[in-house]
């Protein structure tokens, strides 16, 4: 009679849930200025995304019209949806759906302008960079908050030196242009578009500069500085004449999927997000990094300069190590026990 083989051992599904919780409670707690989760009704603190239908969110930019309230979307998979989400509760507020677009094929990011208008960045290419062509949907930020249809008009873009796959779309909030950061395999780039992007034809963009390989970023209300984000850490960098100057270091929590990344409506903080049901929206403050002038300055009038403070990253790099560490030490622990219980 054959011997019933044992049932293997529940021990990767115990690793897998041990290393996510050592995470999660590390993200919160030893990323210098991150914000514990705090009680419903506080707007701008850590929350989470309790929608069942956003699973992958994407991109990320605080609304200027309803304050605490996060603009988002889908990565792929979805139809042309952006959600507003009330960072009191993690409860979708609106959802709202784009007329005139085509279907959307990778949206990656989404960005608010000085013009009021909401631009959103169906800009991925995951096959590194074989479409010859993204689009750009631009629509005003509505009003009044609840499901509805708004008209938005679809731009087709280009980048002037071929095909890129990109993740981060911010818009200057002082001069309007549109900027993108591509995450092609020989190392990411800053794209410039034209002055005023136009619907009919095709917009070319143009490289002004190298950038770190990142999937989203975020210009400070007043547009004195730039942040991109990337898998394992974020970069600041002050703005100046359309281009990023002085690096500063930003402290970024660890995530699952690190996806987004926008400021607080005043420019006190940096929302981080990360994509996966229930995903979390995590609060860091910039403190003394903070942009000199929080509200939004009014278009064509020049930013306010800012002194990021001075300091080293290594703090950065010793938090990402550390929780590394950690997690290694958890899965050797699972793994000795596993050893241990194994018959001679």
């Amino acid at each position: 009679m054959r011997s019933r083989r044992p049932s293997p051992p529940p021990w990767p599904r115990r690793a897998a849930a041990a290393v996510l919780a050592v995470l999660a409670v590390l993200a919160a707690a030893v990323v210098p200025g991150a914000a514990p989760a705090l009680a419903a009704g506080r707007a701008d603190q850590s929350f989470t995304i309790k929608d069942p239908r956003i699973t992958e969110s994407s991109g990320l930019t605080a609304s200027r019209l309803h304050p605490g309230v996060y603009w988002t979307h889908n990565d792929s998979g979805d139809g042309p949806y952006v959600y507003a989400v009330d960072s009191r509760t993690g409860e979708t507020v609106a959802r709202v759906t784009l007329r005139g677009v085509g279907a959307p094929r990778d949206v990656e990011a989404i960005s608010l302008g000085p013009d009021g208008d909401l631009y959103v960045g169906d800009i991925g290419d995951n096959l590194g960079g074989s479409w010859d062509h993204v689009w750009i949907y631009r629509f005003p930020e509505p009003k009044h908050l609840g499901d509805q249809a708004v008209d938005a008009t679809q731009f087709t873009v280009k980048y002037a030196d071929g095909p890129r796959n990109a993740e981060s779309l911010m818009v200057d909030p002082v001069t309007g242009r549109v900027y993108i950061a591509s995450k092609n395999e020989d190392g990411g780039g800053l794209y410039e578009a034209p002055a005023r992007l136009i619907p009919t034809g095709t917009n070319v963009f143009h490289r002004v500069a190298s950038v770190p390989w990142v999937t989203d970023g975020a210009f400070s209300p007043d547009g004195s500085q730039l942040v991109l984000r990337s898998y394992f850490g974020a970069y600041g960098y002050a703005w100046h004449d359309g281009r990023p100057g002085k690096q500063f270091p930003v402290s970024a929590p660890f995530l699952p999927q690190a996806e987004s990344v926008t400021y607080t409506r005043d420019g006190r903080a940096l929302m981080f997000g990360s994509e996966g049901r229930d995903s979390r929206v995590v609060r860091v403050d910039l403190g003394s990094a903070a942009p000199a002038t929080s509200p939004a300055p009014t278009p064509g009038t020049p930013s306010a300069s800012s002194r990021p403070s001075s300091g080293s990253s290594s703090k950065d790099g010793r938090t990402t190590a550390g929780i590394a560490a950690v997690a290694l030490l958890v899965l050797l622990l699972l793994g000795t026990r596993k050893r241990s219980h194994r018959k001679p």
